[in-house]
């Protein structure tokens, strides 16, 4: 093979390693907001499809015309450390109300291709009216206005509609706001991550949501040797993909002997290196390292917010003194704030040393860092990577 011949490849998997990692960070990727992306995710499709399919049982959709490429990511347990998130001020995570505002949201603006923002509030009135399980909406209240404007926000984020006339924020100050919208229907379809369609579900009482991740692929409990392969393959791979680390106590029996087989070693170690990740294997689990980031929506360490620094430092203290309860890690973050009286303004007040040690405790957890066992915080065996050597006085 020439010279010319060998750095074709060699771009070739440079570029399919780097839109896989694109896609695990963002499984929406839009023409319209990242053209350079959307562009190499649909040159390398051919072979970007049948990659996500046989290591991780994921479907990859492609709408050149429509301009988005969506990753569908399921898994088999719910992850709460992803939560939607309202795209106004300081982002905090959906609620209830918005949730439900979002699935009305969606389901109501398929009705049309174009539509006002008065005329789909009137038929979110309408569809939570006819269901006694979901409380009534009223556009006339405040809270209810600003709710359904971050469902709205959400759906302009991911593209699914798009405001041509007007501002979806006006809601916010009066119900009598002119706002025109496009709706891409076939987008806000992709949105849902499920293998099974909610419209399938039973409609007798609440359906087990549960239902809408089973994938029939895998069998049942009478499931082919094949099948069980299978689902060792996607659930590992899923995991290691999804997860910043991975644990052996975490992971069943199947998932343990389908890693410790050549055949699955061989898999993750390919795997590992057609996505340009760097696979480490330790006594206690796997990890999975993107040294461009990529593949990740978030990084440690980091110093983009305070909760980010105050988790690295009281890290370092988990480390050298062991498990510590709640109660003392909190004043471990009160030493940190009275050491620094002019840092994480946000926390300086009553009560702020138990809530910046809970959101450190909440990055350290994200990220495999630490638990909460028994009433104590323990650093797991990934933190080891981050400890600091103190020298002797």
């Amino acid at each position: 093979m020439s010279r010319l011949a060998n750095q074709l490849v060699q771009a070739e998997k440079e570029e399919l390693a780097r839109a896989i990692r694109l896609l695990l960070g963002r499984p929406l990727i839009s023409l319209h907001a990242d053209p350079d992306d959307f562009d190499l995710i649909r040159r390398r499709h051919a072979s970007l499809a049948p990659w996500f399919d046989y290591f991780c049982g994921w479907r990859l959709f492609l709408e050149p015309r429509l301009g988005y490429a969506r990753l569908v990511k399921v898994r088999g347990d719910a992850d709460p450390s992803r939560p939607a998130r309202r795209r106004r001020s300081a982002r905090a995570p959906f609620d209830r109300r918005r949730y439900t505002l979002l699935c009305l949201v969606a389901a109501e603006a398929l009705a049309a291709p174009v539509t006002t923002i008065g005329m789909l509030a009137q038929r979110v009135v309408q569809a939570a009216a006819a269901d006694d399980g979901v409380p009534a909406f009223d556009p006339v209240r405040g809270d209810e206005r600003a709710a359904f404007v971050d469902a709205l926000k959400l759906l302009e984020h991911h593209g699914a509609v798009m405001a041509v006339d007007g501002a979806t924020d006006a809601y916010l100050d009066s119900s009598e706001a002119k706002v025109l919208y496009r709706v891409d229907a076939p987008r806000v379809i992709r949105l849902l991550s499920a293998p099974v369609a909610p419209s399938s579900l039973p409609e007798t009482g609440w359906p087990d949501l549960g239902e809408l991740t089973a994938e029939r692929r895998y069998g049942s409990d009478e499931s082919t040797e094949t099948q069980r392969n299978l689902w060792a393959r996607h659930s590992l791979l899923r995991k290691l993909l999804d997860d910043p680390v991975v644990y052996r106590e975490d992971l069943s029996e199947a998932e343990i002997a389908y890693a410790a087989s050549p055949t699955g070693r061989q898999i993750l170690r390919r795997a590992a290196e057609e996505a340009g990740l760097e696979f480490e294997e330790r006594a206690e689990g796997y990890l999975l390292a993107d040294p461009d980031a990529l593949a990740t929506d978030s990084k440690f360490p980091d110093d983009g917010s305070h909760a980010k620094v105050a988790a690295l430092l009281l890290l370092d203290q988990l480390m050298h003194k062991g498990p510590l309860p709640s109660a003392e890690l909190a004043e471990e973050a009160g030493r940190l704030l009275a050491s620094r009286p002019r840092w994480a303004m946000a926390y300086q007040s009553d009560g702020g040393a138990g809530r910046l040690a809970d959101d450190a405790f909440a990055v350290l957890s994200g990220f495999g860092l630490a638990r909460l066992e028994d009433g104590a915080v323990r650093a797991m065996p990934a933190a080891h990577r981050y400890t600091v050597d103190r020298e002797e006085p």
